[in-house]
């Protein structure tokens, strides 16, 4: 897969897709060189911007444990992937769509990129231009989520493909949910 594929791969199943599904990546190697270095960069991000300018973006940000948060936040990220990818693999099951594990972890390991790029936002010291860059994550994300199911399913099992991307992209708004609410002010 191309770097300068992704913004592709959340538009189309033809960009990008193909050849991830001919490379066929191991789940360990998609966490080793997906995941876990991009899962770092918003705990990363939450702690420089709570630390160097927190009260600046939302007062009380600044008196927040930011170490402590953030780690919990990286875990928890750890933990989503996890269970999004066997989430993945239960609802295609249910709908009698073959989707193996591999595919089911790739899949959990890439919709999220958009939303581990846009914590970049936080480098600038204002909350709408965050909360923007941050939707725009999330809009990416989902686009790269029913891309993927698409790509990753069958011609024969392509009728599936929206119940699946529905319910997968409910699982994943509720999980980012989770994420959010463990930075929020308290």
């Amino acid at each position: 897969m191309k770097l300068m594929s992704l913004p592709q791969m959340a538009v189309t199943s033809r960009e990008g897709w193909p050849e991830l599904v001919a490379e066929h990546p191991s789940v360990g190697r998609a966490f080793a060189f997906i995941v876990l270095p991009l899962a770092l960069l918003p705990p990363a991000m939450l702690y420089f911007a709570g630390t160097h300018y927190g009260d600046e973006l939302v007062p009380g940000f600044a008196a927040k444990p930011w170490a402590v948060l953030a780690a919990v936040f990286f875990f928890a990220e750890i933990l989503t992937y996890i269970w999004m990818g066997w989430f993945i693999r239960q609802v295609a099951a249910s709908y009698r769509v073959a989707l193996d594990a591999r595919d089911a972890y790739l899949l959990a390991a890439l919709t999220p990129i958009p939303m581990w790029l846009s914590s970049l936002g936080l480098l600038v010291p204002n909350l709408l231009f965050c909360a923007v860059i941050a939707l725009l994550g999330l809009a990416a994300a989902c686009g790269m989520t029913y891309q993927g199911i698409h790509a990753l399913c069958r011609r024969r099992e392509s009728e599936a493909a929206p119940a699946i991307v529905h319910t997968v992209l409910g699982a994943g708004l509720a999980a980012w949910g989770i994420l959010l609410a463990i930075t929020l002010p308290v």
